[in-house]
């Protein structure tokens, strides 16, 4: 394809797969389109195993990475936080209401693993670590969300020759992105699973490719409810160079996710994928459940905290409920959740990730040949 981004990183078809997975990144690499790895939750240690190993799976194809330097954290301007100097800033009624909600569904709660000296959750020192293994492997392209990348990070990634890619929610977060410097936009409407905006994909699009025309020309990835090749097609006609894609991997053996999610997220309804901030404390959209029902409807309910306390509110319980719900725990699995967007709805079965992929080609050719048609005399 001639799309400006297919040229900028050496791939055959704009469609960019978002996923924790490192199975999923390579298996999209290799067929063709683009796999981008979240790191959100990973050490310098981990990154290093998890690159090490695309760079041997991934026959040579581009890939990229995801990070996070989250703006308006609760702990913004502190250094070398930890667990354990947050634990004290979450109060006993959140634990409180947190436990009740796994006693009532019969769940038993796991151990915490992560020891107290472990950075917080969303830790920018830790992503920065990231940053420095990552570009150390072959990566084409780095991308951050939930705010502007650091003046370091798009300093580091020019220095590479990597181009920064930057996920924005509305008009005026894109504006940011520019006037920092990133390279590539990705634009995610409020359909997507995960911290969301508010603005549907098929307006923030064009809002935005208006907004930057007379100030940079940067390609601009369109995300948010993107499920098949005939939305990819559509939201190119609108002028994206490619698509952004999450949910749509999350019922792929390669996924990772336990049996018990890929089942309630093959029966979900696109209604189903709610925007709560039960799971980390910023809007984020994910599987309707238990956990999520309580915390926004309940009365009793404390509210969530801002990022990163939630998290250390939901962290536990939320994995304690997926192993009880997979052991046979029926009423554990109402608790069972997972980032998705609203396109869960078009999900209706497990495919491998080479089809997926395969899927959107096929379906985009069609959607091209179909408006080609509509042209002819």
């Amino acid at each position: 394809m001639k799309s400006p981004i297919c040229e900028m990183l050496g791939i055959e078809f704009p469609l960019f797969a978002f996923s924790h997975c490192r199975d999923v990144v390579a298996a999209v690499s290799r067929a063709g389109g683009f796999g981008v790895l979240g790191a959100v939750n990973h050490s310098a240690e981990s990154i290093e195993m998890e690159l090490k190993w695309i760079d041997d799976h991934v026959d040579g194809k581009p890939y990229g990475l995801d990070v996070v330097f989250a703006d308006n954290l609760a702990t913004a301007g502190e250094e070398h936080v930890t667990y354990a100097d947050l634990a004290p800033r979450v109060s006993q009624a959140h634990h409180d209401f947190a436990a009740r909600l796994l006693a009532d569904a019969g769940v038993t709660p796991l151990a915490q693993e992560r020891s107290e000296d472990n950075p917080q959750p969303f830790d920018p020192e830790q992503a920065m670590e990231v940053l420095n293994v990552a570009f150390r492997h072959p990566i084409k392209l780095i991308a951050n969300a939930l705010g502007v990348p650091p003046p370091a990070m798009i300093r580091m990634a020019h220095e590479h020759g990597v181009p920064v890619a930057a996920l924005v929610g509305a008009k005026e977060h894109a504006l940011r992105q520019i006037a920092a410097g990133v390279d590539v936009l990705v634009v995610q409407g409020t359909e997507a699973g995960g911290h969301c905006g508010e603005v549907s994909t098929m307006v923030l699009v064009p809002e935005v490719l208006k907004a930057i025309k007379p100030i940079k020309n940067v390609p601009v990835l369109a995300a948010g409810g993107i499920m098949g090749g005939r939305q990819m097609a559509a939201v190119m006609a609108m002028g994206a160079a490619g698509a952004w894609t999450g949910t749509v991997w999350l019922t792929t053996p390669e996924s990772g996710l336990s049996e018990v999610t890929m089942e309630r997220l093959v029966e979900a309804s696109s209604r189903d994928a709610v925007r709560t901030r039960s799971r980390t404390g910023k809007p984020c959209r994910q599987l309707r459940s238990a956990w999520s029902e309580a915390w926004e409807r309940n009365p009793d309910s404390p509210g969530a905290l801002p990022m990163p306390l939630q998290t250390l509110v939901s962290e536990i319980p939320l994995r304690s409920a997926e192993r009880a719900a997979s052991a046979g725990n029926v009423k554990a699995r109402d608790l069972v959740t997972s980032l998705c967007g609203q396109g869960v709805g078009l999900l209706d079965s497990v495919r491998s990730t080479t089809q997926v992929v395969q899927e959107f080609k096929t379906e985009f050719l069609e959607a091209v040949e179909h408006m080609n048609a509509l042209l002819e005399d």
